[in-house]
């Protein structure tokens, strides 16, 4: 939805987020009111020096006025911090709180959603487009509101002291009113294209940054390096476009002010000169600041409603994301317990795109405590499952029951607590191995880590790393192996004392001694819990009480080992073969 020059209804959406502090927001409106009249009160205070001390040779006077001028300037001063600390004050506190509601709520939404939403974008709005918010209350909002204020108070005092040289004054400023308009629109258009070349550039650098060693194993350097420079390229021209009418309209603004103030003192010298007491020297030197203090904001005030604009549309872009409703459904009442364990899909029914099902209407059941593995070619619905156990993505028809009663009963928070997964493509942040396990539990103590990797065996490799359970791994734990990584995984899932185990190609592309501290890890949390391992690597998987086996969506073969490689020209028999010859 493009967003309008003046969005009535997302101005009101924004002040909605001044409530916590309108004791700031009024504390506001009062410096700025303070800053006008004090702003305007300097030149009329000179006004009065020339005409009553200067012109009368009244040394004492003109000290004391000098004196007074400066009283003034310091409140001016005075008032301009308050209003300036005030305003951009509440500018980050009102997008602190928005930037926190919009994070909580990213935090609610499917996995559907960021299959679709781009990374770098969801960024750019969480960042630069929340910068830009801060900037209606810092730039624009109140910065316009006092501008128009000072300006209405100066013509106040322009009309008092002489109304024929404001008349001039008001003929001019129709003239760069017209002017601002028409730079305004324009500004319009560019600063939404600029908006759209930074969300571009920042979902491709993002995306470039955190796949670099895709891009270097395939040698693709100079072809996203072509990329990267023609998207540059659009940016830099969208940012042109505001260079342009800028260099435009400042010099005109600028001509159109010059010209007034000759023509005042051009004017008003020509009635001093011909003797008329209406018009005084104190006139002249007053009005070469008003004019400067008049069309000065009303200048700036197109740049300044540029600002304004520019955070519109940012929080057009915000709320819309805010307005997304996209969450999975926690109307759930049960507290999940500790689950014995009993899993039954029923008739389940799943597609992540409309009318294409990945997930074909299956049965399945889990006693508890068995340990089951699921198998079967790519795309054939094994990770789906895992999927749906944990809620990740809703059903389109059918039922999934643990314990007896359907996963939409339990609150999303305590089942998703009793279900630990392990994935193969293991995702470590960037900190230390113990936050990395415990993920910042508070109920999970130092000590209880360092017993449960002795118990599975990976304490000896963690304390083999520089600085043991201290040691940062680095963005997405790009400082340990591919196994280690996946050591890491199975303690983590370990110390949340699941209810169930999911393992999901937990024991491919990883090192032979990896390899046999994982399938210790293995034995030893899947012992006593119900627990799902999806594999790929069958010999790994002999020992499962249950095999099932999968194909397009479907349960083509359930059973033990023993009974599906004694099916003739089954599924499961011919998978095994292959891999088993493949490893002779």
């Amino acid at each position: 939805m493009k967003a309008k020059a003046f969005d009535t209804n997302i101005f009101k959406r924004i002040l909605i987020y001044t409530k916590p502090y309108k004791w700031r927001f009024n504390g506001v409106i009062m410096f700025a009111v303070l800053l006008s009249f004090f702003a305007a009160l300097r030149p009329y205070l000179l006004k009065l020096t020339v005409d009553g001390y200067i012109k009368t040779h009244d040394k004492h006077g003109l000290l004391l006025y000098v004196i007074l001028m400066g009283i003034v300037l310091l409140m001016e001063v005075f008032s301009n911090f308050y209003f300036v600390y005030w305003a951009n004050w509440l500018g980050q506190d009102i997008i602190k709180d928005l930037r926190t509601k919009l994070f909580q709520h990213m935090l609610s939404f499917k996995m559907k959603y960021y299959d679709n939403a781009p990374v770098g974008q969801l960024i750019t709005r969480s960042v630069s487009d929340m910068e830009s918010i801060a900037k209606i209350f810092s730039q624009g909002l109140f910065m316009i509101g006092s501008d128009l204020l000072k300006m209405g108070v100066i013509l106040i005092f322009m009309f008092k002291e002489n109304w024929r040289l404001t008349f001039i004054v008001i003929i001019a400023m129709p003239v760069l009113v017209f002017i601002t308009r028409i730079f305004q629109r324009k500004m319009q258009v560019t600063f939404e294209e600029v908006r759209n070349q930074i969300a571009n550039l920042n979902t491709f650098v993002q995306e470039r940054v955190t796949g670099m060693r895709i891009v270097q194993l395939f040698n693709r350097e100079d072809i996203e390096f072509e990329k990267f420079k023609e998207i540059n390229a659009k940016h830099k021209k969208a940012w042109i476009k505001t260079i342009l009418y800028n260099s435009i309209f400042f010099p005109i603004a600028d001509i159109i002010s010059s010209l007034t103030l000759g023509f005042i003192v051009l004017y008003g010298g020509y009635r001093i000169l011909g003797g008329d007491q209406t018009t005084t020297f104190g006139d002249i030197f007053s009005y070469t600041m008003y004019i400067g203090m008049l069309f000065n904001p009303l200048r700036q005030i197109a740049d300044k409603f540029n600002e304004m604009q520019m955070g519109m549309i940012s929080a057009n872009r915000v709320f819309e994301i805010l307005d997304t409703k996209d969450q999975m459904q926690d109307i759930g009442t049960l507290e999940a317990p500790i689950f014995e364990g009993n899993i039954e899909f029923k008739k389940v029914h799943f597609g992540y795109i409309e009318n294409e099902e990945v997930i074909k209407g299956i049965d399945l059941k889990v006693n508890a405590g068995d340990t089951i593995a699921v198998v079967g070619a790519t795309g054939a619905g094994k990770t789906t499952i895992i999927n749906l156990l944990n809620r990740f993505y809703e059903l389109n028809s059918g039922a999934i029951l643990i314990d007896n009663n359907n996963i939409h009963d339990y609150t999303l928070d305590s089942l998703r607590k009793q279900i630990a997964v392990v994935l193969q493509d293991v995702f470590l942040f960037a900190d230390s191995i113990l936050n990395n396990i415990t993920l910042y539990n508070p109920a999970i103590s130092r000590e209880q880590v360092l017993a449960a990797a002795k118990k599975i065996g990976v304490h000896d490799f963690i304390m083999s790393l520089p600085d043991g359970y201290d040691y940062n791994v680095k963005e997405r734990g790009v400082m340990l192996s591919s196994g280690q990584r996946q050591l890491i995984a199975f303690l983590r899932a370990y110390v949340s004392n699941p209810s169930i185990l999911i393992l999901d190609e937990a024991t491919s592309s990883i090192d032979t001694y990896s390899e046999e501290l994982i399938q210790n890890a293995t034995e030893t949390i899947t012992k006593g819990r119900t627990s799902i391992v999806i594999a790929h690597r069958l010999a790994t998987i002999i020992n499962a009480d249950k095999i099932v086996v999968m194909d397009k969506g479907l349960i083509v073969e359930q059973g033990n080992h023993q009974e599906l490689v004694s099916i003739e020209n089954g599924y499961y028999k011919s998978l095994y073969d292959s891999q088993f010859l493949a490893s002779s």
